[in-house]
């Protein structure tokens, strides 16, 4: 089978994806063995997995909304179009990122979302767009911050239009 008649419902099946908390579909694919121990406010020491990674998918009219986490995420494309992804760092400054392999026109196959910068992706085209994500030190929802609407328009009024467009009432 040829990348082109790969669709969005053959991954979803084959990878045992579900839907995701922030939008599109996952499903976690591996994780470190190693521990490691990092610091927390409220307590002395956390153990955490080194590393965590998972496939995401996202489709044409969906968006995954705004988050925050306390690590790391490192995106790599995989299959699909391009997928773009906003990070609005802590400054106030959007970035905007292509995660793809039209790398003359700008994409890029691996995109780093810094920890504690808001981000969230949506497909800008047809289709829909397979990636990996790899979170260090290891992925945990009590790191993991979604975000409405008005909290983040209040704080970056700059960017109403693509925060209304990334989040949920």
């Amino acid at each position: 089978m040829s990348n082109s008649n790969y669709t969005a419902d053959y991954f979803k099946k084959l990878l045992n994806m579900k839907p995701h908390i922030e939008g599109g579909y996952y499903n976690e694919s591996f994780s470190s063995e190693d521990k490691i121990i990092i610091p927390c406010q409220n307590e002395k020491k956390h153990e955490r997995v080194q590393w965590t990674s998972i496939y995401f998918l996202l489709e044409k009219n969906y968006v995954s909304n705004f988050h925050r986490l306390k690590s790391d995420e490192m995106w790599y494309f995989h299959a699909g179009n391009s997928l773009t992804i906003y990070i609005i760092a802590p400054d106030g400054e959007l970035i905007i990122k292509n995660l793809g392999l039209d790398i003359d026109n700008g994409d890029e196959p691996q995109v780093l979302v810094p920890k504690d910068h808001v981000f969230g992706s949506a497909m800008n085209c047809e289709g829909f767009a397979l990636v990996g994500c790899m979170v260090s030190p290891g992925f945990d929802f009590q790191d993991f911050e979604i975000f409405k609407r008005d909290e983040l328009v209040k704080e970056y009024p700059q960017h109403e239009e693509i925060i209304t467009r990334l989040t949920r009432d």
